[in-house]
């Protein structure tokens, strides 16, 4: 059966392929997008936006969506595009997206028709990038998306355990742009248009490129500042340290310098970010005419399109400045919202659909109560170098106003048509339990009975590193949200985001967290494992050991016992981790925590079900679990998180 039925004809959706270009009356295209993502034309799908924005410039564009890379073929069936090839493995890293946090390889792409995981490669953007040359040589390749924006520098790679070059070296693409891409990608359009060469793009804001040995280097508006080279970083903990430091010092677009990396006898040049989109920008972007469902070729359901395809963006960007996420570093710290007008009008859109059944699944971003969040001293903001403004306390320059959030809230529920809008995206606690009236308006109209908070750790050691709030201000958070919710008359709880195995986490942080759990009556059904994505601060201190913002040394957790050991301790409640939860309480000197006390973990002797999990797991490898997914909790009565939805931050 198809997924697809009653939505519109293909000629609505960007061409994708040879044919439907033709259909069109086309003798080619401007731009081919290559995507490891399915064609979804949603919004929250960068492909989509993407190459709508373009459209709406005046650009044919056509997408080639998860083509099968083992030969240029697809690439030559959808033809030469006049002016570049954009590419991008996806709307994740690849090697995040394909494997887990013990390097262990997922049983599920979200982003695949059937959630298949055989339908994009290892390191898709530099395979594709080969592809591009492959079909046809002389076309400019611009890579993009958040595996380009992560790897845009020397950097650590998890999965091969090295230091890899900037993709640009990998991928041997022309240019790289990071970030969103709007203006950069409209901008290179426009200039190839006019004739001009790749030499043109060196100016633009959010490009990165690579000069070759004998190559100037162009002047530039924005000072320089050069990051210790490849070969460096490569053999020295230290000067990768250093390199991770200055480069995010380096991330705010108002102050930012351009940066300069050797590469053997290249240099790498990476221009400041682009300037974060104003108001009127951002709903041009998303006024445009999306059909939001996959495109009618595939025969499957896309699990990435069930959970968004309701969702509405309402803004970009985040000031939290976690290290352990990536958000900053693509999406940038600078809050981009829409206009209320803008996003009520996509609700109204939503509430038009016939196949729509009344229930906003999101409204939200990155964060949910972020929305107009700024700096109220443009001034200020310009020179600031602070790379969370709200750690290690809430800057006190920074706008915490929750009303503008408030009235979206209240509006878009009462527009007719409109059942129930959630709030899925995750909350900041420390931001929300400064407005008590948006708490209220939380907890009586916009929960699903779980609510989804990221406390992330309880060891204030590891809060600091990880540039988070103390747990204090988590428990003050769920003590209102529960005060909050019976007032409303309703029954609602927490689903709180914990990490095992952060740098600066070891078995006695985590003893105090199962004890922090059990006393909240909080069972994780799914652990959060650390995963060290390219170029976030805490992947460096995973690496070399330093925290690079002091050159202190950070304890870290590499091996996989030790992983393991984390985990289990996170899941003390389970069965099958009684034996190696006790073993790790002896060792910690806390045996006070076995027994039948109140604040035990586990008592004296194991229980049957313990036993038998252990014969089975001498009789059979145990199941793989998936480590760094998007978890549930449960209360002590059952009840769980029944949906998956964005990982609050």
């Amino acid at each position: 059966m198809k997924a697809n039925l009653g939505q519109p004809p293909a000629e609505t959706f960007l061409p994708t392929s040879g044919a439907e270009i033709k259909a069109r009356g086309w003798d080619g295209v401007d731009i081919v997008f290559v995507s490891g993502d399915a064609y979804l034309d949603h919004p929250s799908f960068a492909a989509a936006l993407l190459g709508r924005v373009l459209e709406a410039k005046g650009f044919r564009v056509a997408i080639l969506s998860q083509p099968d890379w083992k030969s240029a073929d697809p690439w030559r069936e959808i033809g030469r595009p006049k002016l570049f090839y954009a590419v991008s493995a996806g709307n994740m890293d690849s090697m995040i997206n394909h494997y887990t946090a013990n390097r262990k390889r997922r049983n599920k792409d979200a982003y695949s028709p059937g959630g298949r995981i055989d339908l994009r490669p290892d390191r898709a953007t530099n395979v594709y990038a080969q592809r591009c040359r492959e079909a046809f040589k002389g076309v400019p390749v611009v890579i993009g998306g958040v595996e380009a924006s992560l790897r845009r520098v020397a950097h650590y790679d998890y999965w091969s355990d090295n230091v890899r070059p900037s993709i640009m070296v990998s991928s041997k693409a022309d240019v790289l742009g990071f970030g969103m891409g709007e203006r950069v990608l409209v901008s290179i359009a426009e200039r190839l248009k006019a004739g001009l060469g790749l030499e043109s793009l060196r100016d633009l804001r959010g490009v990165a490129y690579l000069l070759g040995k004998n190559a100037e280097l162009p002047e530039s508006e924005h000072e320089t500042r050069e990051l210790p080279s490849f070969e460096a970083v490569k053999t020295d903990h230290h000067a990768f340290a250093i390199a991770t430091r200055d480069l995010h010092h380096e991330t705010n677009p108002f102050n930012g310098r351009r940066l300069l990396q050797a590469h053997g006898d290249r240099t790498l040049v990476i221009n400041p970010a682009d300037l974060p989109l104003d108001e009127a920008e951002m709903d041009a972007i998303y006024d445009l005419p999306y059909t939001r469902v996959a495109h009618p070729s595939y025969q499957e359901p896309i699990p990435a399109h069930e959970m968004i395809k309701d969702s509405v963006t309402i803004m970009r960007g985040c000031f939290g400045g976690c290290t352990f996420c990536s958000i900053t570093m693509h999406q940038g710290r600078t809050i981009q919202s829409r206009s209320e007008e803008s996003i009520l009008g996509e609700v109204k859109g939503l509430a038009k659909d016939p196949n729509f059944k009344g229930h906003i699944s999101d409204l939200g971003g990155p964060t949910a109560n972020m929305y107009r969040m700024r700096c109220t001293k443009p001034e200020v903001e310009k020179i600031c170098r602070r790379l969370s403004c709200v750690h290690p306390t809430i800057c006190k320059l920074l706008g915490t106003d929750h009303g503008p959030t408030i009235d979206l809230m209240r509006k878009s529920r009462a527009i007719e048509g409109i059942k129930k809008v959630n709030i899925q995206s995750g909350v900041r606690t420390d931001l929300a339990i400064r407005s008590p009236e948006y708490l209220e308006e939380l907890a009586a109209h916009h929960v699903g009975g779980h609510l989804k908070v990221a406390p992330e750790h309880t060891s204030p050691k590891v809060l600091r590193l990880m540039k988070k709030p103390e747990i204090g201000e988590f428990d003050e958070f769920a003590v209102a949200f529960e005060e909050a919710s019976k007032r409303a008359g309703k029954e609602q709880y927490l689903v709180p985001y914990f990490i095992a195995s952060h740098p600066g986490s070891n078995a006695e942080d985590m003893i105090e967290m199962a004890i922090f759990l059990k006393a909240r009556g909080y069972k994780p059904l799914q652990v959060q494992d650390f995963i060290p994505a390219p170029m976030d601060i805490a992947t460096c201190m995973h690496y070399t050991g330093l925290n690079p913002m002091t050159m202190e040394p950070v304890e870290t957790t590499k091996k996989l016992k030790d992983r393991n050991l984390q985990r289990a301790l996170m899941q003390y409640f389970a069965p099958e981790n009684y034996f190696t939860v006790k073993q790790a309480l002896l060792d910690s000197g806390r045996a006070d925590l076995i027994g039948s006390g109140k604040r035990c973990l586990i008592p004296s002797n194991p229980p049957r079900e313990a036993l038998q999990a252990s014969r089975d797991s001498r009789a059979k490898k145990p199941a793989k679990v998936q480590n760094g997914d998007r978890g549930e909790s449960a209360k002590p009565n059952g009840r769980s998180s029944a949906k998956r939805g964005k990982r609050p931050r």
